[in-house]
């Protein structure tokens, strides 16, 4: 007597749906596996990271960052403190999402949790009359042309992400001044 033959669509289903989960256990490193990250709400009374400020009574823009193998982001008051921890060689090769507040669709002195973007996306003017946490901030931004609007009413220059060194915060902290 010969055994019962599965249809070989419902083979070949089964295998799709168990693929993936074969696949997942042949990596070692954790790291392999994809999280999505997204900015959290600034609660009341939080610290920024780097100062200890109380973040929301900072105006301009704010900044947020994971770092590898941790689960909750480090709150910046401003986006100056943000990239000063950021751009620290102790932290730098631990970075895995950082965001910004697009300041195009949010007021400057209490901007809104809903307006994160990814900073790494953004467009910065530093130098600008507008001042965050602390004094001089960088003015981040989703659109070029916006942040250009921006310059032509505060001034500044403009930047990528990539373009911003530890010697550029350097010299924006009020020390320097």
């Amino acid at each position: 007597m010969s055994k019962p033959q599965l249809p070989a669509r419902r083979v070949l289903a089964f295998a799709l749906l168990l693929a993936p989960l074969l696949l997942s256990g042949c990596s070692d490193n954790a790291d392999t596996v994809a999280t999505v990250r997204r900015a959290m709400a600034i609660e009341h009374g939080e610290e920024c990271h780097l100062c200890g400020m109380i973040i929301e009574n900072q105006p301009g823009p704010k900044g947020q960052l994971y770092e590898r193998e941790v689960a909750t982001p480090h709150k910046f008051c401003s986006t100056r403190d943000l990239f000063a921890y950021l751009l620290d060689p102790e932290h730098k090769h631990r970075i895995e999402s950082v965001f910004v507040h697009d300041m195009a669709v949010t007021p400057w002195d209490h901007p809104d949790d809903q307006t994160y973007i990814d900073a790494r996306q953004a467009w910065y003017v530093v130098g600008s009359k507008r001042e965050g946490g602390m004094g001089p901030t960088l003015a981040s931004f989703a659109d070029r042309a916006v942040a250009e609007l921006f310059i032509e009413e505060f001034g500044g220059r403009l930047y990528r992400f990539d373009q911003i060194d530890l010697d550029l915060i350097s010299s924006m902290s009020p020390m320097a001044m």
